[in-house]
């Protein structure tokens, strides 16, 4: 079994920054009180040091649709290479910044946004976390992220390991 670690929210942004920037790609999953699961590969734009995860998505997505009518998000990582895992529950908001999506811009992006940043198609999805796990599975460790709204942290063990949960 692995132990469990609490780690302050400055750490937790710092990790959440770490995993998702390497890992880039998640699994963006929206719809989540609907069966099965509505779930999308999504490359990661930026990490802020707020530890909000930016992403691009269009206007007209149903993605955007899923996201207006329920807000709530999970996003899981993986990062093979480190053996390392993060899974992260959040709110999402839709935004449309022009100034935002240029500072935000790569080459790649304009596959799906064929007039740049200021594509008229072109959102920006922020996702605030607000619980996450993360695990470092080669030292055996599940680390649980501080919530990112004040909150009590409590751990719990499981049998296959430790978890770690965060609640309000």
């Amino acid at each position: 079994m692995g132990d469990v670690k609490n780690i302050s929210r400055q750490e937790a942004n710092k990790k959440i920054k770490e995993l998702a920037e390497k890992a880039d790609v998640c699994l963006f999953t929206t719809k989540l009180s609907s069966l099965p699961l509505t779930t999308r590969p999504m490359s990661t734009r930026e990490v802020d040091e707020q530890g909000n995860i930016w992403f691009y998505s269009r206007k007209d997505s149903n993605k955007n649709r899923e996201i207006q009518a329920d807000n709530r998000v999970q996003l899981f990582y993986s990062n093979l290479t480190g053996s390392e895992y993060l899974s992260l529950y959040g709110k999402a908001t839709i935004i449309k910044d022009e100034k935002r999506a240029k500072e935000l811009w790569s080459a790649i992006a304009k596959t799906w946004f064929n007039e740049g940043y200021d594509d008229p198609e072109l959102t920006l999805l922020k996702i605030e976390p607000i619980e996450g796990y993360y695990w470092d599975t080669k030292d055996g460790k599940v680390i649980s992220l501080l919530k990112m709204v004040a909150g009590a942290v409590i751990g719990k063990e499981l049998v296959e390991g430790v978890e770690g949960s965060l609640v309000k």
